[in-house]
């Protein structure tokens, strides 16, 4: 039976609100942006990521705020809040945080960059030979891309894409038919880039740029023939991208979601941003057309959508404005003209990304796939990107005449559309591909390949915390265990076996797995450390994750703080549980390690009476992974994994007093500062540890 959401024990003042929390993580990443220890074009890089997390914000957890507002929901959140409470509030903070973010761009990072020879020229400063270089970029590269739209009954507003920019012109005169419209839009077409860089023999320095809004600002009237231009104004709507499909009314998902995806663009609108100049008429205009109310608009002093500003350190050569390189180690065992599989007979293997590489991943399902003795791979994929090695391995397992079944998550967000091209793709080869349990999204991250040896079968295994993704294993912070533990694999093939066929569960001997043990077995764990407290022995819990919201859960660990267990949390994002408050979590300490790398990886300690029982997760402590997901725990049987995995993943972070945050009761953080104790810099120190 699988569990049904709990409800909270404790009064409503003990829980923080989910959406605020996520504004606090978007603050703790700001701050990487104001760390003057931070190079320069990472902290650049670091406005791009607050915003590239703000627009996903708006995108899914706002609109889902202005959805029960409009439907004047009853809903109250763990925390007491009904939803136009909570959106007083995180629209407060979101301008807060906003305008905190331009104010850094404008007064210390573009300002540093130009002392670096890295300018950004705003128009009033064009010289005449720049101005006419411009003007012929403009001509050339623009013009031919861009439809002018005048406004009239004959031509209405344009649909506007999500998030995509636009310019509001205001008008004055007549057109070439007699027509007196006064206002045009403008769409900026994605294929522009939104940055534009200057011969240096122009800008005498080694790199100068041009905002592609500065640039239609100043020639926008060429657009509209005589003519007379009183406002041109920059514009982005962000609008509800959360795809509902309402899986038990289909019949084929795949074609289902192939028709929704485009209307993914035209959501209702729930945040409108324009520049600073924009007119109070014109506005007012936008405001109204998108139907949205003033606390919804976001007047910016600079360029409406910073990410695409993330374009610049790339294309900026100076190593020493930047991280420094990083090349990711190997573990022992696993060098250059290893067979993976002789190695993993010996022993688990167990992988620390990014700080060790990835390539073992991708060498074990390449070489599974051309391996005249490999039989079978099986594979879950929730997100891979658009260039794949490791669909193109699975593409060729199946054309050898291997069985090749892979469970691909089609409502993977954002992901979607990535999903079903290579759902299309290894269906076309022979690979049999399935969509998971209707209801469930399948987030686990496993990877079974059966071998013949010997005359009999053999199972081979990879469980991780991320995602088969090899870019994002660079960027992630995220563990993978290979193993051929014939328990573990076993279990591994009976997941398989639920995820493509029918039947009941059954009881698996060293995994737990959502909806039906994982949630269980972490309060289990939980309260068992509470028994053994209150016993009078020594109890402990250290728990890593990306997301702390589960009600039962939380309530599980205040009653647990109340008996005397120890309990440090390292939550990177939102985390409701309200950490040192008297009589219900002063034996409780949440941090957050935000850095070059995004934390990402899913631990789950207990010192189960000093036995020291570790589990590495694809799951966060959240609802919808405990109960709507299929997700999976695993442990660390190998005690010097065990003990790598207790260090790297835990102890370096909980030491961590250069780049780690500290929860305060009421929501807030303050960073760790080493005072009279050794600085620690957990990823630091786990580059230098393990990288080649």
């Amino acid at each position: 039976m699988i569990d049904q959401l709990p409800k909270s024990r404790f009064p409503a003042e003990n829980y923080l609100n989910r959406e605020l929390g996520l504004l606090a993580f978007n603050r703790r990443v700001l701050a990487q942006a104001q760390d003057e220890r931070v190079p320069l074009l990472e902290r650049l890089r670091f406005l791009c990521i607050v915003s590239s997390n703000l627009d996903e914000f708006f995108e899914i957890r706002m609109a889902g705020l202005k959805e029960q507002i409009g439907a004047n929901a009853s809903v109250i959140t763990a925390d007491g809040k009904t939803a136009q409470e909570a959106y007083r509030l995180v629209t407060a903070e979101a301008h807060a945080i906003v305008n905190e973010q331009y104010q850094q761009l404008n007064e210390v990072v573009l300002p540093a960059l130009a002392s670096e020879g890295i300018q950004f020229l705003r128009r009033a400063t064009w010289n005449e030979a720049q101005r006419e270089w411009i003007r012929e970029y403009f001509a050339r590269e623009m013009v031919p891309v861009l439809t002018p739209i005048g406004l009239d009954p004959s031509h209405p507003f344009p649909r506007v894409l999500n998030k995509s920019l636009n310019f509001a012109v205001e008008l004055e005169g007549k057109d070439a038919f007699g027509r007196s419209s006064n206002a045009a839009i403008v769409q900026a077409p994605r294929v522009l880039p939104r940055v534009i860089q200057l011969p240096e023999e122009l800008t005498g320095q080694e790199y100068g740029f041009v905002f592609l809004s500065s640039i239609l600002h100043e020639f926008v009237g060429e657009l509209f023939t005589g003519m007379t231009v009183l406002g041109c104004y920059q514009f982005r709507a962000t609008r509800n991208s959360d795809l509902f499909v309402d899986e038990e009314e289909i019949t084929n998902l795949r074609t289902k979601l192939q028709g929704e995806l485009p209307q993914r663009h035209f959501g209702n609108a729930v945040r409108l941003e324009v520049a600073n100049n924009c007119s109070e008429s014109m506005t007012n205009y936008l405001l109204a057309h998108f139907n949205l109310k003033p606390t919804d608009l976001y007047r910016v002093n600079g360029p409406v959508n910073l990410v695409r500003l993330m374009q610049v350190p790339d294309r900026v050569d100076r190593p020493d404005m930047k991280f420094r390189p990083f090349v990711p180690g190997l573990p022992k065992g696993l060098g250059k003209g290893t067979n993976i599989f002789d190695a993993l007979r010996k022993g688990d293997v167990l992988l620390h990304h990014p700080y060790q590489s990835f390539l073992p991943v991708i060498e074990l399902l390449s070489h599974a796939a051309t391996d005249p003795n490999v039989v079978a791979i099986k594979m879950t994929v929730y997100r891979t990107g658009t260039d794949s090695v490791l669909m193109e391995s699975l593409i060729r397992a199946a054309q050898n005449g291997k069985e090749v079944t892979v469970v691909v998550e089609l409502m993977a967000r954002f992901d979607e559309e990535a999903n079903i091209s290579w759902a299309t793709k290894l269906e076309q080869v022979g690979a049999h591909v399935v969509y998971g349990v209707v209801g469930y999204k399948v987030h686990a991250k496993a990877l079974l390949i059966v071998r013949r040896e010997d005359g009999k079968l053999k199972r081979y295994a990879h469980l991780g915390t991320g995602n088969y993704h090899p870019r994002t294993a660079r960027l992630y912070t995220d563990f993978g265990l290979m193993t051929a533990n014939e328990e573990v694999t076993h279990d591994v093939a009976e997941v398989f076996k639920q995820l493509t066929g029918l039947g009941k569960a059954r009881t698996l001997k060293h995994l737990w797995q959502a909806p039906f043990t994982l949630h269980q077995n972490i309060v289990a764990s939980i309260q068992a450390e509470a028994e053994t407290a209150r016993a009078g022995g020594k109890a402990r819990i250290v728990a890593k994750m990306n997301s702390l919201v589960e009600p039962e859960v939380i309530n599980a660990m205040y009653e647990a703080s109340q008996a005397g267990v120890e309990i440090n949390l390292i939550v990177r994002g939102v985390c409701t549980l309200r950490p040192g408050v008297a009589g219900l979590s002063e034996n409780i300490r949440v941090r957050s390690l935000i850095g070059r790398f995004l934390e990402h990886h899913r631990i789950f300690y207990f010192l189960a009476g000093g036995e020291e029982t570790v589990y590495l997760s694809s799951a966060d402590w959240m609802e919808r992974n405990f109960f709507k997901r299929i997700e999976l725990a695993f442990p660390i049987l190998d005690p010097k994994l065990k003990r790598r995995v207790i260090n790297e993943g835990l102890k370096f972070c909980l030491a961590d007093n250069q780049q780690g945050w500290e929860m305060n009761s009421d929501g807030t953080y303050h960073r760790r500062r080493a005072s009279r104790s050794k600085p620690h810099n957990a990823q630091g120190e786990l580059m230098t540890t393990l990288g080649s």
